[in-house]
């Protein structure tokens, strides 16, 4: 992380959060708002927003400011401990994480086909780490759509620095009404990002209309497999977990999210298994290590990598698993 992105920890974590906002910051987002209008002035009286804390999901699926909070608080930690690229990724013996981060990013634009020229979107593309990456390892030009400040303003910044400013750029928006026109990219991709969106028929249906026709959106999806029983108070947990600590409305199974691409009018390629502070911090760290805890303890929640063609013609579905 850059000396910059480590004073943000001690100055402030950036966009609208100020130092001395963090702790009213971290009980909102653990807190579902409901506003109450008394003469000009909107009060916000706070009910439990995750089901770790025994909030409604409902509730988390209808207020998308949720997310923006999540990552107002979250980026500054994210960059520190984990770098520009906020993903997992496979690790082999005698890898380095970074390695293993550009390996898995690298691997995404050989299967999209990326080749130089292409214009391609990075869908939730944090502060664009992975852009940067598939941008100059494929030469091609990557917009990235985020809805949150602070990331985007953060990820200009690093775009400087990187000299990638004239291949790479942000547009502020969110991914359920994106500010494109129809069939404008050659590809397009999202690593564990759509996983926020409150309806994934929608968000899917949105790529597929800025997407040009044959060719393909690939993704690395947060999915519970066929192993989670929602009447297992344990496996209740360690989803309520995960959620917290990743800023999650909802984890859906493999099988709610290929049948929404499906329904998208997407067809299915591939599919891979791949699995100093202001007051406050420390609760911003205690839920992004429930997370860890929950990932760790539960084994029941996996990423998902699939490549998803928008056809050109009606045709079959196939579908290729990657061990």
């Amino acid at each position: 992380m850059s000396k910059t992105g480590t004073l943000d920890l001690a100055s402030g974590l950036g966009g609208k959060i100020k130092k001395e906002e963090v702790k009213s910051a971290v009980d909102e987002y653990v807190s579902e708002s409901e506003k109450l209008v008394v003469g000009a002035m909107n009060f916000l009286v706070y009910e439990k927003y995750h089901g770790y804390y025994g909030g409604k999901e409902e509730s988390r699926k209808s207020n998308s400011d949720m997310v923006n909070k999540y990552y107002d608080l979250a980026t500054s930690f994210y960059e520190y401990g984990w770098g520009e690229s906020f993903h997992f990724a496979h690790r082999w013996k005698g890898e380095s994480l970074r390695e293993s981060i550009k390996r898995h990013e690298h691997f995404l634009a050989l299967q999209l086909g990326l080749k130089p020229g292409m214009k391609v979107l990075d869908v939730g593309c944090g502060i664009g780490g992975p852009l940067r990456e598939i941008a100059r390892f494929s030469s091609t030009s990557v917009t990235g759509l985020n809805n949150n400040e602070y990331q985007i303003s953060r990820g200009k910044e690093l775009n400087r620095l990187a000299g990638v400013s004239g291949t790479c750029d942000f547009v502020k928006a969110d991914f359920m009404k994106m500010p494109f026109s129809d069939n404008t990219f050659d590809a397009v991709y999202a690593i564990e990002a759509t996983c926020h969106a409150p309806d994934p028929v929608g968000c899917y249906k949105e790529i597929y209309r800025v997407l040009k026709p044959g060719q393909c959106f690939a993704v690395y999806e947060w999915c519970i497999t066929d192993h989670y029983d929602p009447n297992n108070a344990t496996h209740k947990r360690i989803k309520d977990e995960v959620e917290l600590g990743n800023g999650l409305p909802d984890i859906r199974s493999t099988r709610q999210c290929l049948q929404a691409v499906k329904d998208a009018g997407f067809e299915v390629k591939a599919l891979e298994y791949v699995g100093l502070a202001p007051q406050g911090s420390e609760r911003v760290s205690d839920f992004l290590e429930k997370a860890a805890e929950g990932l760790v303890e539960g084994g029941k929640v996996r990423n998902e990598g699939v490549i998803w063609k928008k056809p050109n013609r009606k045709s079959g579905i196939r579908k290729l698993e990657f061990l």
